[in-house]
C-alpha cells in the first residue's frame, strides 16, 4: 500500500441537521444493524438530574462509559437522544476509527461533535479541544475510560488515566476562573443480553470455528453447556498450538510445544500460555519498528499503533517536494509496515480470551463474548472481513447509572499530587463501573 498522507486532528463540526437525520434514523438502526430491540435503563433520574443542574449552570459534566462493544454508540445516544428535552453529548473517539470503518463515519463522527484522539500519543490538539469543551462546550462531554472495546460484557478492563485527568482539569480551571460551577463525573454502565435463548447459534459458530481449526465438531451438535465449553477449551487451545508453532518456526520465537492436555477442564493452561504467544507475536512487529517491549500488552498495542501510523501516514518532512524514489521508499516501508501489523491486531483481537470467563458463569451471554473474540482472531488470521462479525441473536442494551462523583471535593488532594489523585480517582470510578455490571446468570431475562 502506497504511503498516506498525514494524520491530522480531526475537530468536532457539529451540525444539528445531522443531529436531527440521526435522531430520526437510530431507533431504524438500532433494530436492523446493531440488532438491538430494547435500551433499559436503572437510575435514570440520576442522569435526568445531573443534566438538569448541567442546563441551569450549575455544573459541567462528563460522562464516563463502560465500551464492550462497537455498537455502544447507539445505546449512548438512545440514553441522552430520549431525554425530556432531548440530551446530547459532545465526545472523544480514536483517530483510527474513520481509518477502518470507511469516509462516511469519518464523516458523520466530527458533525456530531466528535473529536478524535491518537491513543499512542501525546495528543495536544485533541486534550485542549475536550478541555475546551468541558469548560465552555453546549453540551456535557462524553468519553470511554477503558480507552477501546474488550469484547466481554462482565469484565471491565483497566481504564486508563485520561478521564480522571480531564475532570481534574475542568474542575481547576473553574475553580481558578472563580467560576461556581461544580464537576461531575457520572460513571454509565453498559452491556447487553440476548433477548431469546441462543444456544443452537452459539454451536453453529463454535462448530465453523472448529472446522477453521482443522477440528471436527460434535455430530451430536449437543447443546449441553459442559459440552460446549470443552470444545471451546479445545478450540482455544488448538489455535494457541498453531499459533505458537507458527511464530516459534516462523519467526523462531521461544515457545516450547507442549504436550495435549488431559480430559478434563484445565482453562488454567490457557492463562500460562496466552501472554507468552501475544508477547512473542508483538515481538515480531516492535523489533522492525526499533522498540523495546514497555507496558502491558494493551499499552504495546498503542504505542505499535502510533509507530506504525507514522510510517503508513508519515508526518511532512519540511523539505518541501520529495522525489519519486524517496516516495517509493515510503510506499515499500508502508507495505511492510502494513504487513507486520496484523501481528498487533490480532492481539488486540486475542488479548481478552479467558478460559475462566465462562467457567465462572457458562451463560450465553459469556459463550457468546468468547466465541465472538476467536471468531476476530480467525478473521485477522485469513484476512477476513472483521466488519462481517456474526449476530447471534437479537440483544437488549442495559444501561445502569451510578450516583455521580463530585470532582471538587478531591481538588485539594489534586493539587498536592496530580499523580495520585488521577489514580485514586480512577480506581474509584473502576470500581464503580465493575459494581454496575450484573452477572448474566442471576439477571432475570
Amino acid at each position: 500500500m502506497p504511503a498516506g498522507a498525514p494524520l491530522t486532528f480531526l475537530p468536532p463540526r457539529l451540525d444539528r441537521r445531522v443531529l436531527w437525520a440521526c435522531r430520526r434514523g437510530l431507533p431504524l438502526w438500532l433494530r436492523r444493524s446493531a440488532r438491538i430491540d430494547r435500551v433499559d435503563v436503572e437510575g435514570q433520574e440520576r442522569l435526568a438530574a445531573a443534566l438538569e443542574r448541567f442546563r441551569q449552570g450549575q455544573s459541567r459534566l462528563l460522562l464516563a462509559f463502560r465500551h464492550p462493544s462497537i455498537d455502544d454508540p447507539g445505546p449512548m445516544a438512545r440514553l441522552l437522544w430520549s431525554q425530556r428535552p432531548p440530551a446530547h453529548a459532545q465526545f472523544l473517539y480514536d483517530r483510527g476509527i474513520p481509518l477502518w470503518a470507511g469516509d462516511a463515519i469519518g464523516w458523520l463522527l466530527p458533525r456530531l461533535g466528535g473529536c478524535s484522539i491518537q491513543r499512542g500519543k501525546l495528543d495536544l490538539p485533541a486534550l485542549r479541544t475536550a478541555r475546551e469543551l468541558l469548560l465552555e462546550g453546549p453540551y456535557p462531554f462524553a468519553a470511554a475510560p477503558e480507552g477501546a472495546t474488550n469484547g466481554h460484557n462482565e469484565v471491565v478492563s483497566a481504564l486508563e488515566p485520561g478521564v480522571a485527568q480531564l475532570a481534574f482539569w475542568t474542575a481547576d480551571d473553574l475553580a481558578k476562573a472563580g467560576r461556581p460551577e461544580a464537576t461531575e463525573l457520572l460513571p454509565i454502565g453498559l452491556q447487553y443480553t440476548y433477548s431469546s435463548p441462543i444456544w443452537p447459534a452459539i454451536e453453529e459458530l463454535l462448530a465453523q470455528l472448529e472446522r477453521d481449526a482443522g477440528l471436527h465438531p460434535d455430530p451430536a451438535r449437543s447443546l449441553d453447556p459442559e459440552r460446549l465449553y470443552n470444545r471451546l477449551i479445545a478450540l482455544a487451545e488448538r489455535m494457541l498450538g498453531l499459533l505458537e508453532r507458527f511464530y516459534r518456526e516462523a519467526y523462531r520465537r521461544d515457545l516450547p510445544a507442549l504436550p495435549p492436555r488431559n480430559d478434563g477442564d484445565d482453562p488454567a493452561r490457557i492463562g500460562e500460555r496466552l501472554p507468552r504467544l501475544l508477547d512473542a507475536a508483538l515481538a515480531v512487529v516492535e523489533q522492525p519498528l526499533g522498540m523495546e517491549a514497555r507496558g502491558d500488552l494493551v499499552e504495546r498495542c498503542r504505542r505499535i499503533e502510533q509507530a506504525s501510523w507514522e510510517r503508513l501516514y508519515p508526518p511532512a518532512n519540511g523539505q518541501g517536494e520529495v522525489c519519486a524514489l524517496e516516495r517509493g521508499l515510503a510506499d515499500r516501508l508502508a507495505e511492510e509496515t502494513a504487513r507486520r501489523l496484523w501481528h498487533m491486531r490480532m492481539v488486540e483481537a486475542f488479548v481478552a480470551v479467558s478460559g475462566h470467563y465462562v467457567r465462572e458463569s457458562p451463560s450465553q451471554e459469556r459463550f457468546a463474548d468468547t466465541l465472538l473474540l476467536l471468531w476476530d482472531t480467525q478473521c485477522r488470521i485469513l484476512g477476513s472481513d472483521p466488519g462481517q462479525r456474526p449476530r447471534l441473536g437479537r440483544r437488549r442494551a442495559w444501561v445502569r447509572i451510578a450516583p455521580p462523583i463530585a470532582v471538587q471535593e478531591r481538588l485539594p488532594a489534586y493539587r498536592a499530587d496530580r499523580r495520585a489523585a488521577v489514580a485514586a480517582l480512577t480506581a474509584d470510578l473502576q470500581t464503580t463501573l465493575q459494581a454496575l455490571i450484573v452477572p448474566s446468570c442471576s439477571r432475570a431475562l
